[in-house]
């Protein structure tokens, strides 16, 4: 949480920045809100700066695996520079997340697999961890897919759960400090 705030402070002015190019490139709140679970299965509205156009009428937890039609041109560098996360130091500071530990997900998605989702919500849902590195492609990976649904929920989503579990059973503070040098390196340099 300290750190959050600090970094809260710290990143003010790409705060204000990233508020100011969704306000004047595209219409609508500049933040996108989704319930996610978390510690012990409990659900928690997860926070990221909006990067696609609103659309209305659709179910908020809709799956759109591989569909960047809706995403904007600003959104495209949001999410290629990971600044849409960050409003998720918010969630740090509440204290629904951590800074590193496994991806919070959909309830949809956390009904698949139930068994390995019960050992994974030991623990804090993070900013970052390793299978949002090694999957740093996924968008993409599921856009070139015949199936977006079935690609996910049969190559890559076990291979994230085993991810996320091998991070329940073995983190360490050392362990979080690599994990969050390696997704700097990846963002800055991939």
């Amino acid at each position: 949480m300290v750190v959050s705030a600090v970094l809260l402070v710290i990143l003010l002015p790409v705060y204000l920045l990233v508020i100011v190019l969704i306000m004047v490139f595209m219409t609508g709140p500049v933040l996108f809100r989704q319930k996610r679970i978390g510690l012990s299965g409990l659900p928690f509205v997860l926070l990221k700066f909006r990067s696609m156009l609103v659309v209305t009428n659709t179910e908020q937890d809709a799956f759109h695996a591989g569909d960047t039609s809706r995403v904007t041109s600003i959104g495209k560098f949001l999410r290629k520079t990971k600044l849409d996360e960050l409003p998720q130091l918010f969630n740090v500071l509440k204290g629904d997340m951590s800074i590193v530990g496994p991806r919070p997900e959909v309830e949809k998605w956390t009904k698949v697999y139930p068994e390995k989702w019960a050992i994974v919500h030991k623990v804090k849902p993070g900013i970052t961890d390793n299978a949002s590195i090694q999957f740093r492609n996924e968008e993409e990976i599921l856009k070139n897919s015949l199936n977006p649904e079935e690609t996910y929920k049969n190559e890559i989503l076990p291979k994230k759960l085993d991810l996320y579990i091998d991070y329940v059973n073995n983190h360490s503070f050392l362990g979080d400090m690599k994990i969050i040098f390696k997704t700097i390196k990846v963002v800055l340099f991939k």
